[in-house]
């Protein structure tokens, strides 16, 4: 059974979680390897470039997005394969563990996850722009 008086706060808390923990690996992306080393770092995985500067601004505007409550249905579906990515290209030759050297797939696939159940239950409490249907939890 679902708390409808607590369940509306509880998706807020999963949301702004992680929005603020997108925003910061694409803002670690942006200022610590920058756009070019992140380019060369999707490059040197057989990736091209481009994308990992595509997936910098993913990370950034939606993790913005995802702390305000912009569309946050969209958003965490556009999230999902950002994230299955890592997992797949940046980690999956690393083993399960994320504490194994170069991190494991476990991190990036647990966020998928949860980006999924974001996106099925929505918004939450104090999203500010709202996209998709209204749902009573």
């Amino acid at each position: 059974m679902i708390d409808t008086r607590t369940a509306p706060y509880a998706v807020l808390l999963l949301r702004v979680i992680t929005g603020v923990y997108m925003l910061t690996h694409g803002l670690i992306k942006l200022f610590v390897f920058t756009p070019a080393g992140t380019a060369g770092y999707f490059q040197s995985i057989g990736l091209p470039g481009w994308l990992g500067v595509v997936t910098m601004v993913i990370e950034i505007v939606g993790g913005i997005a995802l702390v305000l409550g912009l569309g946050t249905r969209l958003v965490a579906l556009i999230m999902v394969p950002v994230l299955l990515g890592a997992a797949l290209f940046g980690h999956g030759g690393n083993g399960f563990t994320f504490s194994n050297a170069g991190g494991g797939w476990e991190y990036p696939v647990l966020w998928a996850f949860v980006m999924a159940a974001i996106a099925g239950l929505g918004d939450g409490a104090y999203a500010l722009f709202p996209l998709g249907r209204k749902t009573k939890i």
